[in-house]
């Protein structure tokens, strides 16, 4: 209970911060609590270069399987300090440029593009590449960057140990061989993801939401708008950040080059357009660059081709000084029939592609999915769906676009799971991903504290949904309804799938959006008014019979009662009442503090043993003796209790076992628990405020006698 006691206070340590501000590009998150500022001052102070504890240069930090220590490709690497590599070390050398990123012996040709894209940008490279960094002034073997992670900046402190092989760098490097701020930015990203071998593979979007903030939108070229070209030159305009590929179809084609030198399952930026006019007619191009820094298209309009003779020579030298090496130009449908896909990084919520002008209004939903209360699986999982969280947008009003006919309000949904790449080295990866969208029934129009159950979901179709499920770190749509208000529903595509997630939407005109949770609370039945007098004569005698001579009920006593009446119950699976759950009961029913149960204290707390025992069996659907975690969340709502998400996840870590299920004893407990947790803070609640206030005493009283 302490793993899970820290957890929820961390995280309401966060909300804290994050109400101040903090998570912001000006005030951003310190990465494992790592000071920059503080941590430099006292290197330098020290005289000491820094080394970081929390990114050691050991073999771990490289990698788990391919790059995993003693492995044959890192067979004679070492770490070393630039000064180490060069007499001559810089942080960079007139400004960042696309040359400046070079790829190693790291798959990671997706975060490369995306540097890359990010030097196009020099206000965008300083909030991911913060000023004053140097090998010079104040050097004390310490570096941050910026970068974002899920809805939040944090700043990534690292040494500037890097990994070396044979005299030079293992990974991405600069076209000069004294420059070093890409590879150290490169570190900053390992770090923050657990280990360089964690960025092997991955799609361009990831680095560009990353080092911006930004939403990414995806188009297949082989579906491609008729207006792509301009969606292009205006994202370029706007300084987005661009992106593109070619799919493979088999293991075989990864990295594979073309006929004209394209590389197949290779992340490529954008970074330019340009329409000239070639023998009378006006020609398309565009402007791609290879993260290798080599490599180039062969065809029509590259570097050598003879098209190059037949336009203006201003075009000409103009469009030729602003190339950089692994850079070329090819003609426009030459593109689109030669790549899969492109993606585009819209920076702010209103640079989103297409005509729009007016501002975009955000909102960002942090959540998660657990198994047994919040990991429902997709639609074709009815009987769980419902227990995905659910997030509730109003569209108030609608566009302004004098063209459309349709009354429909923009939005755009972008789901992203967090922090799949650190469980790399556990095996694990980007779970498959979507979101459904329907429409709130009247009912329940205007009402926040109310999560949709089952019934609706069978009921009722979807209005829109993501485009697909997909195994991305994000799954964005755009999506246009009538003004209205709709209800999103995140998921994994298989039930039972962990993850914690952020939901953005972006709407165009005015909207509010807000999670859909129940309002925690509790129906309580009055206690029951029964005297000694009114307790059945029968009872009475069972009573005495189990009581002893003291006429009470003790602890150990209670054990033994219940575990012998319920191991009559055939139909009821239970590995019997703990001493814990039975010192439970007796808190919740001792009146007097004696820690022991009268007749009458007794007698009550076997009525509600009744009570549940009928809500148990009408919940276990199968009648396997055992409920789901499912069935137990609507049974604890028949038993009086509302509960929100994170409570319904505490439940079922408490009380079910590994396969999600809950048997009777765990059942009845639960009750017990919440039962005497809601009577506490009732009684302490005298103003029916919603809110106490207790001393640490007070608290630790209650807690350690709950």
């Amino acid at each position: 209970m302490m793993t899970a006691f820290g957890g929820i206070s961390a995280r309401l340590e966060k909300e804290r911060l994050k109400a101040e501000g903090i998570g912001t590009n000006e005030k951003s998150f310190k990465y494992l609590n790592q000071d920059y500022e503080t941590l430099k001052q006292e290197c330098v102070e020290s005289g000491q270069l820094f080394e970081d504890p929390t990114f050691p240069a050991v073999g771990t930090s490289l990698g788990f399987k391919e790059l995993a220590p003693n492995s044959s490709k890192t067979q004679g690497v070492r770490w070393k300090r630039p000064s180490e590599i060069v007499s001559d070390p810089q942080f960079i050398i007139g400004g960042a440029t696309r040359t400046d990123i070079c790829q190693g012996a790291l798959g990671d040709c997706w975060l490369l593009a995306a540097i890359g894209s990010l030097t196009l940008n020099e206000e965008l490279l300083h909030r991911v590449v913060p000023h004053g960094q140097s090998f010079t002034e104040d050097y004390a073997g310490i570096f941050h960057f910026q970068i974002w992670q899920f809805g939040e900046w944090t700043d990534v402190v690292i040494d500037d140990r890097l990994p070396v092989k044979d005299g030079e760098l293992v990974f991405v490097h600069s076209a000069s061989n004294n420059e070093f701020w890409s590879a150290l930015l490169e570190k900053a990203y390992a770090k923050l993801n657990g280990s360089y071998e964690a960025l092997s593979g991955g799609s361009t979007t990831e680095g560009f939401e990353d080092f911006t903030g930004g939403v990414a939108e995806m188009y297949d070229l082989k579906r491609a708008p008729r207006d792509l070209y301009t969606i292009i030159k205006k994202a370029l305009e706007r300084g987005s950040l661009l992106g593109c590929s070619i799919d493979i179809t088999s293991a075989f084609d990864m990295e594979a080059v073309t006929f004209k030198k394209l590389v197949k399952g290779h992340a490529y930026s954008i970074t330019g357009v340009r329409e000239v006019v070639y023998r009378g007619r006006q020609v398309k191009l565009i402007r791609i660059r290879n993260p290798w820094g080599q490599v180039e298209w062969t065809g029509a309009w590259s570097d050598n081709s003879s098209e190059w003779n037949d336009i203006d020579s201003d075009d000409k030298q103009d469009m030729r000084i602003s190339m950089e090496d692994g850079e070329f130009w090819m003609p426009f449908q030459d593109f689109l029939r030669e790549f899969s896909r492109i993606e585009i990084c819209n920076l702010t919520a209103d640079t989103l592609s297409g005509d729009d002008v007016s501002r975009w209004h955000t909102a960002n939903y942090d959540g998660t999915w657990r198994r047994g209360s919040t990991a429902g699986g997709c639609r074709n999982h009815p009987n769980t769906f419902w227990i995905n969280p659910q997030f509730k947008i109003c569209l108030l009003e609608e566009d302004d676009d004098p063209d459309d006919s349709e009354n429909a309000c923009s939005f755009l949904a972008a789901l992203m799971q967090k922090n799949r790449r650190l469980q790399r080295k556990a095996g694990q990866d980007m779970h498959t991903i979507g979101f459904a969208v329907y429409e709130v029934p009247d009912e329940y129009k205007g009402c926040q504290n109310v999560h949709l159950k089952k019934d609706f979901f069978l009921t009722h179709q979807s209005c829109a949904r993501s485009e697909t499920f997909i195994n991305l770190r994000e799954v964005s749509t755009r999506i246009k309804l009538p003004p209205g208000e709709y209800l999103v529903v995140p998921s994994t595509f298989e039930p039972h799938k962990e993850a914690d997630f952020v939901l953005r939407v972006f709407t165009e005109k005015h909207s509010t959006t807000e999670e859909l949770d129940e309002e925690i609370g509790a129906d309580l039945p009055d206690e029951e008014d029964i005297t000694e007098e009114s307790v059945d004569a029968g009872f009475k005698n069972m009573f005495s019979q189990l009581a002893g001579e003291d006429k009470e009920i003790s602890v150990f006593e209670l054990r033994q009662i219940l575990n012998r009446v319920v191991s009559k119950h055939k139909d009821l699976k239970t590995d019997g009442f703990s001493m814990e759950s039975c010192r439970s009961m007796i808190n919740l029913m001792d009146k007097d503090g004696s820690a022991r149960l009268g007749v009458v204290e007794f007698q009550i707390l076997w009525n509600k043993i009744r009570r549940w025992l009928g809500i148990f069996r009408q919940f276990d659907l199968d009648k396997s003796g055992t409920m789901s975690a499912y069935e137990m969340r609507l049974a604890v709502e028949s038993a009086g209790f509302k509960l929100n998400n994170k409570l319904n996840q505490v439940l079922v870590a408490r009380y079910a076992d590994d396969k999600m299920s809950i048997d009777f004893d765990n059942f009845i407990c639960c009750l017990v628990k919440l039962e005497a947790m809601f009577r506490s803070f009732k009684a302490m609640d005298t103003e029916d405020s919603g809110a106490v206030e207790m001393s640490l005493g007070e608290w630790l009283v209650l807690t350690m006698c709950g």
